[in-house]
């Protein structure tokens, strides 16, 4: 896995990062970090008492036009590090008491992570991802991930297609979150905490019910009660520019009814409140 002939994601740019090309994502061969920090704002399970901690990376796969975190995602942003400045990274998140190594929208900077993954670090690493992967691509990561907390956005592709740039988004994150499941099997936890599994986030859109259904449908029908998590968000927030009904926040009827047919479908997870949909909780990159 290198940067020579890149395709790490379902775009296949096939491009030569290391000679200077970009492809989707617009991002070096080198990984580019935004920000570490301790984020206190995820799932209770992972967040702890002490926080995940949080490595946001510059640059995305996906195009999404209501993204929170366009300041790092679009142009992109961030320090370029090394393997050995990731890994020191990671040991100093450690050392300020964070529960977990929470790698945030790492996909195309992969080469250069997998590396500082090695000897294991002494807490779960968590893959944040966008559900926009290559199940090939994931398939490297057996061994070295212990929680998978992918996005699964879309099961509609005329609206992935619409808003994301990804046409073809559902088979692509379907697979990549099968291959996931395969490797960590059915959720572990240490008490209230996360200690292995795969924790998979959808994202509530305005004016959108019926694709979140859709989803949910996909999950219970694809994964045994149990065997995965959900985590329904509500957090979606009008970041300016785009039509309706993008240009509001979501409803209690809309989120209502996606709340209930979760439970429908006999999902576990986590759920959000109203405030949840506030600029507050959007790191300051």
């Amino acid at each position: 896995m290198d940067y020579s002939r890149c395709t790490l994601c379902p775009r296949m740019c096939a491009v030569n990062r290391a000679a200077g090309e970009r492809g989707f994502c617009g991002c070096p061969d080198t990984a580019l970090v935004a920000r570490t920090m301790l984020h206190r704002w995820e799932e209770p399970a992972l967040a702890g008492s002490g926080g995940s901690g949080a490595i946001f990376f510059g640059g995305c796969t996906l195009g999404c036009r209501y993204c929170q975190n366009r300041a790092i995602s679009r142009g992109p942003a961030g320090t370029p590090m090394d393997p050995l400045q990731l890994r020191t990274a990671m040991e100093d998140l450690i050392a300020q008491g964070a529960e977990n190594i929470d790698l945030v929208t790492p996909t195309h900077f992969l080469p250069s992570i997998l590396p500082a993954l090695t000897p294991r670090l002494p807490v779960p690493v968590v893959y944040n991802c966008g559900g926009y992967e290559r199940a090939e691509t994931i398939a490297r990561l057996a061994g070295l991930v212990d929680i998978f907390l992918p996005d699964m956005k879309y099961a509609d592709n005329a609206l992935a297609e619409e808003l994301s740039g990804a046409p073809d988004y559902f088979e692509a994150a379907a697979e990549a979150i099968r291959e996931m499941v395969r490797q960590t099997g059915p959720v572990q936890r240490r008490g209230e905490k996360l200690k292995r599994g795969v924790l998979i986030r959808h994202l509530i859109l305005p004016g959108h019910v019926d694709n979140s259904l859709r989803v949910l449908d996909w999950i219970g029908q694809t994964f045994a009660p149990g065997e995965v998590l959900v985590s329904l968000m509500r957090q979606y927030t009008p970041m300016g520019g785009l039509p309706a009904p993008m240009d509001r926040a979501v409803t209690q009827e809309e989120y209502e009814a996606v709340l209930s047919w979760m439970y429908l479908n006999r999902l576990e997870g986590y759920t959000q409140e109203a405030s949840a949909a506030d600029t507050g909780f959007i790191p300051d990159f």
